[in-house]
């Protein structure tokens, strides 16, 4: 820095120190202007003191009207109250004073149910089944409590209608335990009331007891004389992978006490009026039920079960039943009464000696004695003493099945491999008649078979007999709670439908999945009738149908198959191929076809006797102008 730079700072430090002490006020402007500053405080302070007065005066205004109000509002709370009581006792009659209270619940349980009970109604809310899961892995309920309402219906006083959810019950602490609950509901004393109680225990699984009963309120309850009404309506929760097979298993069961099960379309949705006395009632699901259970009978009347069709896809059906609860005539009156709340496990169902096993589909007259006296006895022989996986017992149990039927399919093999012999001779006679009256060329076949000593039905009859055994089966493993949630290979759970791929779409009547049993099935349901056809010489191959049906019953069965039982699949599957097997070794080891053709050619030297088939079918050519084919 220079000398004159260094001299202009100088000078300007200089310039601004003397110009800010000539600009400086003086003493009579300071005092000036803190008078103006302390006029301006005061204005503010009294400003401030008026505002803080106002507030305070509305403060005192509001108080005093508040306090006006709540005078007025106490006073109309309690004509609210006193018209309520009124209300009550008028409506509820002596059962009044239960119309208000707090709901409470309680919980009773064995190893198996947890039953889940509120004092609001006396009724079970919630079911659960401890030792089974739902497809999810989550707790399994037969019914909760946003979809159930359990509660009765009965008269009181001058002819009033009360409902049991209306009231609020008292548990009897003295009696409530974790098996035991009992509530009552009191008229004018203590020695007045209607009592509801649930018993459960270890000894009997699935078994919850219950009562109602009356106790010293003849005068207020008609229960000796008219009938209390029990309503059960519940939403049916989802259970199992398939929504659609589990909601076409679910419906309503009941049973007269002199007669046969009977249900609700389990395709439809209906309700059905009950027509005679009841000995149960089941909201059945597909592997699981809730009943209500009479030894004396549910009254007829009034009584009703219906299903109900639900949009909300985390239920299959709406269920609902009306039974009468019939007093006896005696001082202090009861009704008892039993609920299952257990699995549709057809022993365990059978043990109860009532008939609720009926519920589980086995199939009609033959197909369901196949099932109850040769398939489950088999089944539950294999489950209880092989410790084995579900997988190969039903390998195990197809083939003791195949192996009792040998006789029979070593019958069938015989007769095709006599057709297969009569082949060349049976396509002569078509050349001959052809063109030619079918009645004559029925005649004439006939004729070799009397004399080859054939009979074309004796393959059948041998199919005909393994057809309830067939059928047996295809009912048997979609209700067989035992493959419920059991793995094997790939398929996770046997009783629903394996899948080893998900489409991004669904295909309709085959779904979203591809279950690889159903397509080993469908496949090997092909090569099954083509070397079946093969195995009789092309017996059938003249018929376009049966060359049609080669290859559109596998494709149908496909669609039929993909969201069945897996284990279904998995046992016609292994059926096929064992008899695939064994037709290989009985035709390679068992049958000489030359052997057949000499011997039919014997038979053919030997005279016959006209059977009594053959001679009605001469007659009926004669009758008709025919002559017989000369010989």
């Amino acid at each position: 820095m220079d000398r004159n730079t260094l001299t202009g700072l100088v000078l300007i430090g200089v310039i601004l120190i003397g110009y800010s002490f000539w600009m400086q006020p003086s003493q009579e402007e300071l005092e000036a202007q803190q008078r103006q500053q302390d006029s301006i405080a005061a204005v503010q302070a009294e400003e401030a003191a008026a505002k803080a007065e106002r507030e305070t005066a509305i403060l005192k205004e509001d108080s005093s009207e508040t306090t006006e109000e709540a005078s007025l509002d106490s006073v109309a709370l309690a004509l609210k109250d006193s018209l309520d009581r009124i209300e009550r006792k008028r409506r509820f009659g002596s059962f009044a004073a239960a119309a208000a209270g707090e709901e409470q619940l309680h919980v009773i349980e064995n190893k198996h149910v947890r039953l889940t009970l509120s004092n609001k109604g006396a009724a079970p809310v919630i079911g659960e089944l401890k030792q089974y899961v739902t497809s999810d892995s989550m707790p399994l309920y037969l019914f909760d409590k946003e979809t159930s309402n359990f509660n009765f219906t009965f008269w009181v006083d001058n002819n009033t209608e009360l409902s049991s959810d209306e009231l609020y019950f008292e548990p009897v602490a003295a009696e409530m335990s974790a098996t035991q609950a009992v509530y009552r509901i009191y008229g004018a004393s203590a020695d007045q009331y209607l009592e509801v109680a649930y018993i459960i225990d270890n000894e009997e699984k699935y078994i919850v007891n219950a009562d109602v009963s009356v106790h010293g309120m003849d005068n207020i309850l008609r229960a000796s004389e008219d009938i209390f009404e029990l309503n059960w309506k519940l939403q049916a929760p989802l259970h199992e992978k398939s929504r659609e097979q589990e909601q076409q298993k679910t419906t309503m069961y009941y049973k007269y006490m002199d007669d046969d099960a009977d249900y609700v379309s389990e395709t439809s949705y209906e309700a059905e009026d009950l027509e005679a006395t009841i000995h149960w009632v089941a909201f059945k699901q597909q592997f699981f039920s809730a009943a209500l259970i009479s030894e004396f009978g549910f009254s007829k009347e009034g009584s009703a079960v219906e299903t109900i069709e639900l949009e909300d896809q985390n239920y299959t059906k709406g269920l609902s039943a009306t039974v009468g609860l019939t007093f006896d005539n005696g001082r202090d009156p009861s009704v008892p009464f039993r609920m299952y709340l257990g699995p549709n496990h057809y022993q365990t169902l059978n043990n109860l000696e009532i008939g609720l096993e009926d519920q589980i589909d086995l199939g009609w007259a033959i197909f369901g004695w196949v099932n109850r006296w040769l398939v489950i006895p088999v089944f539950n022989f294999l489950d209880d003493n092989t410790g084995l996986s579900y997988g190969i017992i039903i390998l195990l149990l197809t083939l003791l099945i195949k192996l009792m039927l040998s006789p029979l399919t070593f019958k069938n093999y015989v007769s095709s491999a006599r057709m297969k012999v009569l082949k060349p001779e049976i396509e002569e006679l078509n050349k001959k008649f052809e063109g030619k009256d079918a009645m004559q060329k029925q005649q004439a076949t006939m004729d070799l078979y009397r004399k080859a000593g054939v009979n074309p039905m004796a393959g059948c009859v041998p199919m005909l007999l393994q057809l309830p055994i067939l059928y047996a089966m295809f009912r048997f493993f979609p209700a067989s709670i035992e493959l419920r949630q059991e793995s094997f290979l790939w398929a996770d759970d046997l009783s629903s439908y394996d899948s080893i791929m998900t489409l991004p779409f669904e295909i309709p009547f085959y779904g979203d999945h591809v279950s690889l049993f159903t397509l080993l099935m469908a496949i090997s349901t092909f090569f099954y009738s083509k070397y079946n056809m093969d195995l009789s010489g092309g017996a059938n191959a003249q018929m376009p149908q049966m060359k049609v049906m080669i290859y559109f019953m596998p494709f149908m069965l496909l669609f039929f198959f993909n969201s069945y039982s897996s284990g279904l699949s998995y046992y016609y599957f292994t059926a096929n191929v064992i008899t695939m097997v064994q037709q290989f070794v009985v035709k390679r080891y068992f049958i000489d076809e030359e052997k057949i053709h000499r011997k039919i050619q014997e038979n053919k030297k030997k005279p016959k006797k006209k059977s009594n088939f053959q001679q009605r079918l001469e007659k009926m050519a004669k009758d008709r102008g025919y002559q017989p084919p000369k010989k």
